[in-house]
């Protein structure tokens, strides 16, 4: 159910934003709730929600990942929160631990990290340093809009690629291109797979899934750039939402395979935490004809949850409806040619950066 605070934010208050309600995160040891008392009068319409960025220093940035179900055992990520504003977001939780919404703040109150690089290249510069390839997107998207002005993104690339450490990327932007330079030469080595996230090729439904990420098409331009260039490039059908976008599973696949894409993946909807809550809320704002029959379809694939975390299921889903998606994708990729992802990059090239760039390496 709705938390109480989640009071529905006026339309012209958040337009091109994704959630529809702020409420109040959980750590908070008050929650809010607007009322009205009458006293206020009408001033014409709510300013519009801007976003505004704090600046992180923390100790360290990679995170490591013990997760049995995730391709990778670290990453890096550069912002918190994310301005696409895509309502299914399973990050959308995490920024309750900064006493923020994991709703409309977590797209327009956002983190960045811009000693990221340099945190990078002492980290893997350390003795004992075991060379693993390093995730950017698992939580936010690297290239969200924040990327243009800090560059947080490209200094990390170019600390990875000088250390010749195998590294993915994980985008719904069409940004990336911006760093061809950088990623061209080390996708010749193998040392950088790029994932782009096609969630419809319908530009009308991309804009209400995910407000402000690149347009389809220009993503579709993203994988045939990326793959011409010789980097392997997959498309990510993701995530699926049964009754809104499951119907063009085949059709991503088949264009991102005329595009130059050489594997793809799938991930069903997750609704972890707060997340459940806030896309009931876009639902029925977005999609009220069909609310009531995706929730009862996400539910039957997650034993009659809205969310279930069981490693090895939760990326899947269980049950008749979840086994035909994945019938679907597999027959999909049979047809297409395309290969079912694999981030096998090699790490034996990885030559750690010198701690101190004043002192000369002895080999």
């Amino acid at each position: 159910m709705m938390t109480t605070d989640a009071i529905p934010i006026p339309e012209d208050a958040r337009r091109g934003r994704g959630a529809t309600v702020n409420p109040t995160g959980r750590f908070e040891p008050n929650e809010r709730s607007l009322v009205s008392d009458g006293w206020d009068p009408a001033e014409g319409p709510p300013p519009p929600c801007r976003t505004t960025v704090s600046i992180e220093h923390p100790k360290t940035v990679i995170s490591k990942n013990s997760s049995p179900d995730l391709p990778f055992d670290q990453s890096v990520n550069a912002y918190r929160g994310c301005e696409h504003g895509c309502i299914y977001c399973y990050a959308r939780p995490t920024h309750a631990y900064l006493n923020l919404s994991p709703g409309l703040d977590f797209e327009s109150r956002l983190t960045v990290k811009p000693d990221a690089a340099d945190l990078l290249k002492k980290e893997i510069s350390k003795p004992g340093y075991i060379c693993k390839p390093i995730a950017l997107g698992t939580n936010t998207d690297p290239y969200q809009p924040l990327e243009k002005e800090y560059r947080v993104t490209r200094s990390i690339i170019e600390v990875l690629g000088k250390a010749r450490h195998p590294f993915t990327i994980t985008t719904k932007s069409d940004l990336v291109l911006r760093d061809l330079d950088l990623l061209a030469p080390l996708g010749r080595k193998r040392l950088v797979s790029v994932s782009l996230s096609v969630t419809s090729l319908d530009n009308r439904l991309s804009r209400i899934m995910e407000p402000r990420a690149s347009a389809p098409h220009r993503r579709l331009r993203a994988i045939s750039e990326l793959s011409r260039a010789g980097i392997n490039t997959i498309v990510q059908v993701a995530p699926i939402v049964p009754a809104i976008n499951d119907h063009e599973i085949e059709a991503i696949l088949r264009t991102a395979k005329e595009r130059g894409a050489h594997g793809a993946l799938y991930l069903l909807l997750r609704l972890p935490g707060e997340v459940a809550d806030l896309f009931h809320a876009w639902l029925e704002e977005n999609f009220p004809d069909r609310a009531p029959k995706v929730i009862n379809l996400v539910r039957s694939m997650r034993g009659g949850k809205d969310y279930e975390s069981t490693f090895g299921t939760r990326m899947r889903g269980t049950g008749p409806y979840a086994e035909m998606i994945e019938r679907r994708f597999t027959l999909a990729l049979r047809k297409t040619g395309l290969v079912k992802s694999k981030y096998d990059l090699p790490t034996q090239h990885f030559r750690p950066p010198a701690r101190d760039e004043n002192q000369l390496s002895l080999f």
